[in-house]
C-alpha cells in the first residue's frame, strides 16, 4: 500500500533543480553541431554549456539567477573572424580615417582638419581608393609637402599595401631616386619620387613612427575588444603579430584585461621568430599562437597581386612577389620542424600557384597541419586541384569581393574574372572554409560576410543577380565559415564554433534569423554578445 501511494504521487515531486550561471531560454538555437540541430534553451556553467535542449527540459532540470528570455529570437555560436588584423587596427586607432572620399582633394581636407585636434608629432592616416576617384591615379606628394614640411606624413591605401608619404619622412627614411627594395616599389615621375611607395617599400616609411605609448595602446586594444563585441565577434584570428604587441596582449590576457578568443599568427620578422619560433604554438587561455603569416605578393587594387598574365589595364605589368620565394621556403621547413601553421597572403594567380606549389612541396600529401593560404582571391582553375590534393585551407574574405565589384574587371578582364572570389570552387575542395573581414581594409561586421557570402550583393542590394553569383555558398556554409570552420582553421573546434554541451558558451543573439530570407540578413541586429558565459555587450534601443 505505502508503495501505491509513493508510485501515485512521484509525479507531482519536486525536481531537483541544478543551481548555473546562465539560462537562455525561449529562443531558436542553431547549434551548428555536425547535425545542424535547432533548439530552444541552453544552461551555462562555469563558462561551458551544462545542457541544451528543449525549454521544458532546461526549465525543469537547472535554475538561475540569471535568465535570458530570447522571446523568440535567434541564437547562433559567437562568430569568428578568420582573418582580420585586431591589434593592428587598434595600435592605429589615432589614424586618421579616410576611408570612402571620393576625391584627393577630400583626403587633402580630411588630413588638414585632423590635425587641428591632433596631439601626436606625426600623421598617420588610412583608407583612401584611388579607383573611387574621378582620376583613378595614384595622387603625389606635392601637396603634403607644401602643407607639412617639417612633419611626418603616411596616409596608407586602403588595402594596406601601398601608402603616400611626403618629402619630410622619405628623407628620415632615407629614400632617394637611387633607394631599391626586393619585393617593393618606390614610385617616380619624370625621374623624381612621387611619395607613392608598394608593398615592401613601405616598411622603410613606416619604421620612422614614434611607438604609441602603452598606456595608450591598451586603451585602443580594449576599445577594438568592445567593437568586436557589438558585432557579434567572440573570436578573432590576428595576422602577422611583431613580438613587442604579442608581449603586450599576453600581460593584458594575464591580467583579464582582454577576453575575446585571440588565435595569433607570427610576424615573418627575426626579433619575433627569435622569441617564438622554435617554442612552437602555444595556448594562454583565450589567447593562442598557432601559426606565421607570409605575405608573397601585394593587393589587385594598387596592382602589386602577382599575375600570370599582365594586369588587363596596365599591359607590361604583372605585379610581384614580395618576400623570396627562398625566404619562404626556409620558413616552410621551419614551419613543418616546429609544427607551426603557415598562412600565407596570395592574391594573384601566379602567387596562388607560387605558394600553392611550394606548400605541396613540404606537405606532400593529405595532412592535417591545416596550412592555409589567405585571401585566394585569383586563382587558376588548373591549381584548384592542389587545396585538396595536399589538404590547403583557403582562408576568403567576402566583402572583398563586393568592395572590388567595381573595378575588378579593369584589372582582370573578362577571360579571368571569373576564377577570382571563387569562394564556392574553393570550398568544394576540402568541403569546408573560414571566412573573415580582413579588418580594418573592411569593415568588422560579420553579418557582411554572410550576406556578401551567400547573396554576393552590396547593401543597396545590387547587384540584381548578384556578382560572379555562380560563386555564392549556401547560407549554412556561410554560417559554419563563420563559427565552427573558423574555429577549425585554428585548431579551436573542440572548444568552440558551435553550441554543445561542454563547449565555452561563446554566443551571439540576433533580432532576425540570418538563416530566413536575404532581407533578415541584411538587417538583423546584434542584441547579446557573450563571451565563455559572460555577458560582454547588450543591445540598448
Amino acid at each position: 500500500m505505502k508503495l501505491f501511494f509513493l508510485l501515485l504521487f512521484l509525479p507531482f515531486m519536486a525536481v531537483a533543480q541544478e543551481k548555473v550561471d546562465l539560462i537562455i531560454h525561449n529562443a531558436t538555437i542553431y547549434s551548428v553541431n555536425a547535425a545542424f540541430d535547432k533548439y530552444e534553451a541552453m544552461a551555462i556553467k562555469n563558462g561551458e554549456i551544462a545542457n541544451i535542449g528543449s525549454e521544458k527540459d532546461i526549465l525543469n532540470n537547472y535554475k538561475s539567477d540569471n535568465k535570458v528570455d530570447c522571446k523568440g529570437k535567434f541564437v547562433y555560436p559567437g562568430f569568428i573572424d578568420a582573418h582580420c588584423h585586431f591589434s593592428g587596427y587598434a595600435l592605429e586607432r589615432y589614424l586618421c580615417d579616410l576611408k570612402d572620399l571620393n576625391s584627393y582633394a577630400a583626403v587633402i581636407k580630411k588630413v588638414v582638419d585632423y590635425d587641428k585636434t591632433n596631439k601626436l608629432s606625426w600623421i598617420f592616416g588610412r583608407g583612401w581608393d584611388q579607383n573611387r576617384w574621378k582620376v583613378k591615379e595614384f595622387p603625389t606628394k606635392d601637396t603634403l609637402d607644401k602643407l607639412f614640411p617639417g612633419k611626418i606624413v603616411i596616409l596608407e591605401r586602403v588595402d594596406g599595401h601601398a601608402l603616400l608619404c611626403n618629402q619630410k619622412t622619405l628623407d628620415l627614411a632615407g629614400i632617394t631616386v637611387d633607394t631599391k627594395i626586393e619585393g617593393g616599389v618606390i614610385e617616380k615621375k619624370n625621374g623624381k619620387l612621387t611619395g607613392i611607395l608598394i608593398d615592401n617599400a613601405m616598411d622603410l616609411a613606416k619604421k620612422v613612427i614614434p611607438t604609441l605609448p602603452e598606456d595608450a595602446a591598451t586603451t585602443y586594444l580594449k576599445e577594438v575588444e568592445g567593437e568586436c563585441y557589438a558585432d557579434g565577434l567572440t573570436g578573432v584570428v590576428d595576422c602577422g603579430v611583431k613580438k613587442s604587441v604579442i608581449d603586450l596582449l599576453k600581460e593584458l590576457y594575464n591580467n583579464n584585461e582582454l577576453e575575446i578568443g585571440n588565435t595569433l599568427l607570427l610576424a615573418n620578422d627575426k626579433e619575433t621568430f627569435d622569441t617564438y619560433l622554435k617554442q612552437g604554438p602555444q595556448k594562454y587561455g583565450q589567447l593562442q599562437i598557432t601559426g606565421i603569416k607570409l605575405y608573397s605578393d601585394g593587393a589587385l587594387g594598387s596592382r602589386g597581386a602577382c599575375l600570370l598574365q599582365d594586369y588587363n589595364d596596365k599591359p607590361g605589368h604583372r605585379g610581384l612577389i614580395i618576400t623570396p620565394v627562398k625566404e619562404m621556403e626556409a620558413v616552410a621547413a621551419l614551419a613543418i620542424k616546429y609544427n607551426w601553421q603557415l598562412c600565407t597572403h596570395a592574391i594573384g594567380d601566379s602567387a596562388n600557384r607560387t605558394m600553392l606549389q611550394l606548400y605541396a612541396k613540404y606537405l606532400q600529401n593529405k595532412n592535417d597541419r591545416r596550412w592555409r593560404i589567405e585571401h585566394a582571391q585569383v586563382v587558376a582553375p588548373a591549381d584548384l586541384h592542389y587545396f585538396k590534393d595536399y589538404s590547403i585551407i583557403p582562408s576568403v574574405q567576402p566583402t572583398h569581393a563586393i568592395s572590388d565589384m567595381p573595378w575588378a574587371i579593369d584589372r582582370l578582364g573578362k577571360e579571368r574574372l571569373p576564377h577570382a572570389y571563387a569562394y564556392k570552387d574553393l570550398l568544394q575542395q576540402n568541403g569546408w572554409e573560414p571566412l573573415g573581414t580582413d579588418f580594418p581594409v573592411e569593415a568588422i561586421d560579420p553579418l557582411k560576410t554572410f550576406y556578401t557570402a551567400v547573396y554576393r550583393k552590396n547593401a543597396k542590394g545590387e547587384p540584381k543577380n548578384g556578382f560572379l553569383y555562380e560563386n555564392a555558398i549556401t547560407k549554412e556554409e556561410a554560417l559554419k565559415g563563420m563559427t565552427i570552420w573558423a574555429a577549425k582553421s585554428v585548431f579551436r573546434e573542440n572548444e568552440k564554433g558551435s553550441l554543445e554541451k561542454g563547449k565555452d558558451a561563446d554566443i551571439v543573439i540576433l533580432d532576425r534569423d540570418i538563416m530566413g530570407t536575404e532581407q533578415d540578413a541584411i538587417h538583423a541586429k546584434v542584441l547579446y554578445t557573450i563571451v565563455k558565459g559572460d555577458i560582454k555587450y547588450k543591445y540598448n534601443k
